[in-house]
Formats: C-alpha cells, sequence, structure tokens
C-alpha cells in the first residue's frame, strides 16, 4: 500500500473570507494537506525567512495586498536562492493580460482567476494539487499558464 504524500501548502491572501473558502474546498479536495496561511506579503516573508517548517511545496499568492504585494514577493521569492524553486500560483481576481503577463515574465508558475464558484475553487486547488513538481518543468509553458474555467 502506498503512503500518501502529506502536502504542504501556502495561500497568502489578505481577504479572510477567501482564506476561509480556500481551506474548505482543500480539505474537500484532499485531507492529506497542511495549509498554512499569511495575510499579506510582508508575513509570507517572515515565514519563509524564519524557516518555520517545513518548506511549502507550492505557494498560492494573491496579487493585491497590503505592505508587501503579490508581485514584490514574486520578485523575491525568485531572486532569493533558497527560495527560487517554490512553485508559485497566483491567485488573483483580476484576469487582466498585462497584469497576467508581467508575473509569468516574472516567474510564477500558474496563473489562476480567483473562479466564482465553488465547485470551480475546488477543481482549480485539485489540478494545482496534481502536479508533480518534481517532475514538471519549472517554467509552464506560455499557453497553459493562465488556468481557466
Amino acid at each position: 500500500m502506498n503512503k500518501i504524500e502529506r502536502k504542504y501548502i501556502f495561500l497568502v491572501d489578505d481577504d479572510e473570507d477567501d482564506c476561509l473558502l480556500f481551506e474548505d474546498a482543500l480539505r474537500e479536495v484532499c485531507d492529506t494537506t497542511e495549509l498554512r496561511t499569511a495575510n499579506d506579503g510582508v508575513e509570507l516573508m517572515d515565514i519563509l525567512e524564519n524557516k518555520i517548517p517545513p518548506t511549502p511545496d507550492v505557494i498560492f499568492l494573491d496579487l493585491n495586498m497590503p505592505k508587501k504585494n503579490g508581485l514584490e514577493c514574486l520578485s523575491e521569492i525568485r531572486s532569493e536562492g533558497k527560495y527560487k524553486d517554490i512553485p508559485v500560483v497566483i491567485f488573483s481576481t483580476s484576469g487582466e493580460e498585462e497584469t497576467i503577463n508581467k508575473v509569468y515574465d516574472q516567474g510564477a508558475n500558474y496563473y489562476i482567476r480567483k473562479p466564482g464558484s465553488y465547485p470551480k475553487l475546488k477543481m482549480a486547488i485539485q489540478h494545482i494539487l496534481s502536479i508533480d513538481w518534481r517532475q514538471h518543468p519549472f517554467k509552464t509553458f506560455k499557453e497553459n499558464f493562465y488556468f481557466q474555467f
């Protein structure tokens, strides 16, 4: 019997309702995950810097946050050697092409526009969790970068 591998997921979002909804959907999709949340980019970088274990398997990162936004975090994560290989999924309400192109160029792995329904949110989470990041090419092809419903 195969042991199910535990995944460590970070969600960085300043909207408490979005965080609670994400957590509920994650629990329904996969019960072998541990979720850590941060309310803004400063908190995320503090958690990473202080090496509060474990290192996340994937970070879901909102763009519009106070103190330090998602673009600033992504830039910092990709420029810091010890974090640069952590998969980052941009998880935002924005669907602007310019923003999507910018985060792609900065090294995000995927871009998911926050779904308008709970079933679609579960589908998005399931899609990301199904990726074996060790086998997956670090840079997603542009045509597959924007995951939409």
